[in-house]
């Protein structure tokens, strides 16, 4: 029998909302560290990340509190917040992994026209100019552009180069994706389970 017991509920639940603790909190170091150095420009990709990593933040410490306390108010919300979260994740998940290259090319290209900011953070990421071509009278952030007086023939345009690597990203992400959406139904029937025990410590005849 798995985890059958209140301790052991209980301490699996807790090492699973410290996970979650973990990754938010490298989710929103790792953007702000970006921002800092420069690498992330655009305030909607910051305020973004830093939003997924400040709510899953939340949930991951409602978890706990609720797993500490065997608080029925706190494990019910988080259940069904963690459930809403699962379904969300697992079709993005899905929709990520089954894309082709005539849909990524389509979403890329709808990605850059939103944010001149984000034009200049992949500009100067990959060394490239422009989305699918470039005129030579418009300013770009890459290096192969300003290291001449004129528009060097050398800078590839960032369509063909985000390309290349855009089914490799969506696998990752969608795989990456599917797997926390695991522990995240995982983390639904733990808490199902771990709130209708009872504490052997409490009394007896109370149900909590």
């Amino acid at each position: 029998m798995v985890c059958g017991g209140h301790v052991c509920s209980k301490n699996t639940l807790c090492a699973l909302n410290i996970l979650y603790c973990m990754v938010s909190l490298l989710m929103i170091g790792a953007v702000a560290w970006g921002k800092w150095l420069g690498m992330v420009s655009s305030i909607r990709v910051v305020a973004a990340v830093m939003g997924v990593g400040i709510f899953l933040l939340l949930v991951a410490l409602v978890g706990l509190c609720g797993a500490l306390k065997h608080h029925q108010v706190l494990l019910f919300f988080y259940m069904i917040i963690l459930f809403l979260v699962f379904v969300l994740q697992f079709s993005v998940s899905c929709a990520c992994l089954a894309l082709n290259k005539e849909q990524q090319n389509h979403l890329l290209e709808v990605g850059w026209n939103k944010s001149e900011a984000t034009q200049r953070d992949v500009e100067k990421t990959l060394n490239c100019c422009g989305f699918s071509s470039f005129d030579s009278n418009s300013t770009c952030a890459a290096s192969c552009f300003r290291s001449s007086p004129s528009p060097s023939p050398s800078c590839q345009t960032c369509s063909s180069i985000m390309q290349e690597h855009a089914g490799k990203v969506l696998r990752f992400v969608g795989g990456v994706g599917l797997f926390f959406s695991f522990t995240e139904i995982f983390g639904v029937w733990l808490a199902h389970k771990y709130r209708n025990t009872k504490d052997p410590r409490s009394n007896p005849g109370a149900f909590l």
